[in-house]
Order: C-alpha cells, then structure tokens, then sequence
C-alpha cells in the first residue's frame, strides 16, 4: 500500500470513533406517558430516549463529523394535561475549521435530559373567558365610547412581558390570571416577567403555546385580574376604527395607536388563521398587543407586519375567532356577553370622563384591587350597571364612573352613585370573598349629608 493510501487508511480510522459516537437524549414528563413530537413528527412517549450523534450535544469536532443545521423543538401533549412546547437547541453559532475556513452554523441541544411538568387543565385553566358572539351585536348594539374611555377600560389588563432573549406584550383574559399573547414571544421561555400598568411585577408560566397559529397562553398566580372581553369575527366591521395597547420596542410602555380596520380575511402568506389588516401603528414590542374595537372589546392579536421598504403602515392581527377557538380547548362553556354587558366583564377600573378626572381620581381613590398574586387578602366584585355616565364614590374617594365592576376588599363600604342628573344614592354594601352582587340602585333613593 503506498504512503498516501495507508495516511488516508489511518485517517480514516481515527475519524470513525468520532463519527459512530452516539449520545443520548431523554425528554420525561410529570405525569409519564405523554407523546412526544419533535419538529412535528411523533418520536415516542415519555420517558422518551434517542441516539443522536455527538456533534449534536457539543462543537463537532472534524469537518466530517455531524452537526445539527437547524434547531428542534419538541412538543409534550397528554390528555387532560395542558400542552408544553420546549425548546431543545442553543444557537447558531458559527463553526470555523483550524484553517479558519467558514464551514456554516449549527446548533447544540441546551442540555442532554429535558423534564417536563405538565399542568392538568382544571387547575391550570380556572375562571371564565367573555366571548360576544355577532348574534349578541344584532339584538343590543352598545355606544362607541370615546377613545379615553376605551383606554380607562382596556389598560389595566394589558401586561409587558419580558423574556431571556426578548420582549412584547399580552392581555389578561380571565380574572385567574390567563393571559394571551404571541407565540413567537413566549417560545424558548419556560416562563416570563409580566408588568401590570401599576408597576407590579408577577411570573409569567408558559401554559401552553399552539402548534399552528402564533397565539401562546400564559398564567400568572392570583385572581379577580381585570381581563378583556373577546369579540368574534363576526363582529368585525372594514373600515371600523379600532386601538392597539401594548408595548412597542425603544418607546414607552403601554402606549396607544389608532386606525382602522382596512381588510379581513385568510392570508395564507402571514400564516394559517383569520387575519386583520390595519393601519394602526404596530412596531416590534407590541407582538401580542390586543387590537380594540370602540366598545373596548378585543377582536385581534397583533403579531406581524411587513418588513420591506416598499410597504409602510400596514400591521396584521389574528382575529379574536383564532384565539376563542384556542381557549375553547380549555374553557368549552365560555361566558358569552352582549354589548351593553360587555363593557362590564373585563373592567376593573371604571371609565373615566376624561384625562383630568382621571389624574385627580389617582391622586385620591377608593381602595380598588391592584392584583399582587398574594392569596390572603380576600375580594368581592360590585356590578353598578346603571344610571350611566354616574360618578362613584366608595367610602368617600372617586371610583370613576358607571357602569362599573368594582373589585372591593371583602367587608363594608359605603357607596355613592352621582347621576348627571337627580339625586344622590347612597348604600352600605357588604362584600363577600369571591362573591359579586349587582348594586341595584333606583333614582332618588337618598341626598348625601352635608
């Protein structure tokens, strides 16, 4: 054999320990015996091990050794457990030879053992989801409200959520601490960091991401959150004037565009799903940013917009529809409003007449929930439907205005209605924890003191 050939023979023989080399990967899950899918494909059940070669646990090590070109993501789905999306690569990172040649990226799994605990649905998924229905809208069809109204309204829901690698927004909706956003936000993330407009900050968990669409759900511990109403596409009107709330990037938090509804429809090019066209202003940051109607209900998740010069101003939101057919999954008997109740469900801080009411109420209000997560102080909900546009007054300090959900720490209070017109109301309620009550309140039952 000459020199050349035995030099390669040798070679060759050096190289095949490093290329046979297998290391495992193991995914577990709490509960055990959950599928396992790994780029889609189903790869087994848990506790599921598989051979991969060991250029995908750490650097290769030749040129013709493996590696991973593309990162996995894996998928753990059991019945009556909420399902967990995990990513399983770090990267790209960019492998360079000894010469220094470019020889492209690749990826590594983060670790070689993934354990994952799953939620059963009826402990991760508690209270109710508000859905008004086009059926709603044909028999009540509330008044559009000014737009600080609308902000009053739908702010306090709205959450600034902070990942590892990135940020964006989302939307409680329901008072247990569900809260929708983007895919792409909450991906690589077993939980994120949610800011309320108040400045509390709570742990976000990952609940559950979806396979198809870019909606995640999200779950923060606590209750009697102020949450949204969601509208169905049906509701969906072109030409409709509509807000997006949310958290757009190198700007001001909790920061609010106006536009109008200029398409609805499939797109297949932005993804699967119903999609809304606005010219709302949405930037990176406001991923997950609920898009309002003028009744303060939401009928869109903003997600993309184009990034070419040759198209500005356009944004794109799933429709509403996409994410009650997601929530549907964990909620079947949603609670389902008309409009003249809808600008109650997701209140909990009434709306306000305009921005210096709304500076002097801050300055001096009643004792309204501000959701800390902490399960020793106990509350109760007051529904005040009517007269509208009434001022409130609970134990003497502004609550804004009617019609109201007040969410009030259990025991007495004392609480004023002020019509526009007529006479003062006054009455002593007794709140229950986890109760709610509907504060009938009939013209000219009382004068205040002097």
């Amino acid at each position: 054999m000459s020199t050349g050939r035995l030099s390669l023979a040798i070679s060759l023989l050096m190289l095949s320990p490093a290329m046979s080399r297998a290391d495992k990967l193991s995914i577990t899950s709490i509960p055990p015996g959950a599928t396992v899918e790994i780029d889609g494909v189903k790869v087994g059940k848990t506790p599921f091990v598989k051979d991969y070669p060991g250029g995908y646990f750490h650097r290769t090590k030749t040129a013709v050794g493996a590696r991973l070109e593309h990162p996995l993501v894996a998928r753990v789905t059991l019945s009556g457990f909420a399902t967990k999306e995990i990513q399983l690569c770090d990267g790209p990172r960019q492998w360079r030879d000894i010469h220094g040649r470019d020889r492209g990226e690749y990826w590594t799994f983060k670790v070689a053992n993934f354990e994952v605990s799953l939620a059963a649905i009826p402990t991760e998924f508690t209270g109710e989801v508000a859905v008004k229905t086009a059926r709603n809208v044909l028999v009540d069809r509330g008044r559009d409200l000014k737009l600080e109204e609308i902000v009053a309204l739908v702010k306090p829901s709205i959450v600034y959520l902070e990942g590892s690698k990135k940020s964006g927004t989302g939307f409680l909706v329901t008072g247990t601490g569900i809260i929708a956003t983007n895919a792409h936000v909450a991906r690589e993330e077993e939980s994120l960091l949610a800011t309320l407009p108040g400045g509390i900050k709570l742990e976000a968990g990952v609940a559950y991401i979806d396979a198809d669409v870019d909606i995640a759900l999200l779950k923060v511990e606590g209750a009697n959150f102020p949450h949204l109403v969601l509208a169905d596409t049906a509701t969906v009107r072109q030409g409709q004037e509509v807000i997006a709330v949310g958290n757009p990037g190198q700007a001001m938090l909790f920061s609010v565009t106006k536009g109008i509804v200029s398409a609805v429809e499939e797109f297949p090019s932005a993804g699967p799903g119903t999609w809304i066209q606005t010219d709302a202003q949405l930037n990176p940051g406001n991923s997950g940013s609920p898009l309002v109607n003028m009744q303060g209900e939401v009928i869109g998740i903003a997600t993309s917009r184009p990034a070419t010069r040759e198209i500005t101003g356009i944004g794109f939101a799933l429709s509403s529809s996409d994410l009650i057919r997601i929530l549907s999954k964990f909620y079947p008997k949603e609670t389902v409003v008309s409009d003249n109740l809808a600008t109650l469900a997701g209140a909990s801080a009434a709306l306000q007449k305009d921005a210096a009411s709304m500076e002097e109420q801050s300055s001096n209000k009643a004792e309204i929930i501000e959701p800390t997560g902490a399960r020793e102080t106990k509350w109760g909900i007051v529904d005040i439907p009517g007269p509208a546009e009434s001022k409130i007054l609970v134990d003497g300090k502004p609550a804004g205005f009617v019609p109201a959900s007040l969410h009030l720490k259990a025991g007495k209070h004392e609480i004023i209605v002020m019509p526009p017109e007529g006479a003062w109301q006054i009455q002593s309620v007794i709140v229950l924890a986890d109760s709610r009550v509907t504060l009938d309140t009939p013209p000219g039952l009382k004068k205040p003191p002097q």
